[in-house]
């Protein structure tokens, strides 16, 4: 029997618990999970990729079957050169089943063997999102309960830095 392996694609600017909760239980569903950091030329990332993937491991290092890989391109592309079994998608709010019904079906199109697979957030998570974050921490509010320490530190030290 082959392994399952489902890869949860995002820009993760930054990792939220919310994303965290998805991977933890993606991890007890699936043999293995990609958390695929894509580099978001358009969205303009605070943190760097090399930053992501880092922020990213240090959030996940509990988990014995989760892997981190940045990329660029077409998700369906890397569907295939991962030799995935589906992909993963965080369902918040009826406005985030739209938008992922849409996508789905349209890698779908591109690709018949295209699976997607839904999960919704614990809910003491449902209502985060990595720009309501990005944009607490860049007015220097607490944002201890909505990431992981190491976001908290890296978020500290761009304050640091001038951000």
């Amino acid at each position: 029997m082959s392994k399952t392996r489902v890869i949860y694609p995002g820009t993760f600017d930054p990792i939220t618990n919310g994303h965290v909760d998805l991977v933890t239980r993606a991890a007890k569903m699936f043999d293995e999970v990609v958390v695929a950091i894509a580099i978001g030329h358009h969205k303009n990332p605070v943190f760097t990729l090399a930053e992501r993937v880092d922020l990213a491991q240090k959030s996940l290092e509990h988990l014995p079957n989760v892997e981190f890989v940045g990329f660029d391109g077409l998700l369906v592309n890397f569907f295939h050169e991962q030799n995935a079994t589906a992909v993963l998608r965080g369902l918040r709010a009826v406005s985030d089943f739209e938008y992922e019904f849409q996508l789905a079906n349209m890698n779908r199109q591109l690709d018949s063997q295209f699976e997607a697979v839904f999960l919704t957030p614990s809910e003491q998570y449902s209502f985060i999102s990595s720009t309501l974050v990005r944009e607490i921490a860049r007015l220097k509010g607490d944002v201890t309960k909505f990431v992981p320490p190491a976001v908290v530190a890296a978020f500290e030290y761009k304050h640091q830095q001038g951000w």
